[in-house]
């Protein structure tokens, strides 16, 4: 039983399958970018490591169907406007911000550190770059201190974009995104939208921990994880030592990145990237 919650919760986090809430948000998800892409069709922006959120004129709502508790003069100036975007408190804060805004009782302190970063408007059905526009009327000057645009902007080659990614990377930043201009709001995975990264990600659910040897004797080893079709591999390097004390429960779902896959189809050079709890405790 456990097993089989942990995968109803991943397959909410990967927006496969419906939750008890009937207001859950249907949004666009990126495949993965490839050289070879006529990259005069689309717009860059940078990949940012927060928490997708959907605004919907009123509340902020999770992929997963659930509702942030985002304190009320967080959002009073928000345009009541459908926006798509994240929630976010800077590059490489990810824990500490899924941990803020999870809670069913939010922390001012906290959310008056995150920003929910627009980078659509799923209601407006028109081509992304009239929703760009469109965007910048609605947020150039932003209303709220607490609302931003992400920035959009082309790029000519696959070498300008390699060289954007590095910049990126080297500040700490996750990867990019790369939208297309002409596309319409789209629901579900296509190549309207690509994300372009050093490596790859994907998710996973812990089913055994395997003890450690030599420097790591007494702590995690490794943990054994379950895809989604049933295929099991082992994740053994990317944990912190307090990690390996501790490590994360069996049945919690887990990123974990990789750089491409083995012949036998399994991710090849897996590594623990982090603990994938970014649905807020309100259900």
């Amino acid at each position: 039983m456990p097993r089989l919650a942990a995968f109803l919760t991943l397959l909410a986090v990967l927006a496969l399958a419906p939750t008890a809430h009937s207001e859950q948000p249907s949004l666009a998800l990126a495949d993965v970018y490839e050289e070879g892409v006529d990259l005069k069709d689309y717009w860059l922006s940078e990949k940012l490591d927060g928490v997708r959120a959907y605004w919907d004129g009123q509340k902020l709502w999770s992929r997963g169907g659930n509702i942030y508790q985002a304190p009320a003069w967080f959002t009073e100036n928000f345009p009541n406007t459908k926006m798509d975007g994240e929630l976010w408190m800077g590059r490489g804060r990810f824990a500490e911000l899924s941990g803020a805004v999870r809670r069913r009782v939010p922390e001012d302190n906290n959310w008056r550190r995150i920003r929910f970063m627009v980078f659509d408007l799923p209601g407006m059905n028109k081509p992304f770059t009239e929703r760009i526009s469109a965007l910048k009327n609605l947020l150039i000057p932003s209303p709220s201190p607490f609302l931003q645009m992400v920035e959009q902007r082309r790029v000519a080659s696959h070498v300008e974009l390699m060289a954007a990614l590095d910049q990126v990377a080297e500040a700490g930043g996750e990867g990019l995104m790369l939208k297309r201009g002409a596309s319409y709001p789209t629901v579900g995975r296509s190549d309207d939208l690509l994300k372009v990264k050093k490596y790859q990600d994907a998710e996973a659910v812990i089913v055994a921990h395997l003890p450690g040897d030599g420097k790591f004797e007494g702590l995690l080893g490794s943990v054994r994880v379950e895809l989604p079709d049933g295929r099991e591999f082992h994740i053994g390097t990317g944990f912190s030592d307090a990690e390996r004390k501790s490590p994360p429960p069996i049945g919690t779902v887990i990123t974990y990145k990789h750089y491409g896959f083995t012949s036998t189809g399994l991710p090849r050079f897996a590594s623990f990237m982090r603990v994938r709890n970014d649905e807020p405790e309100n259900y």
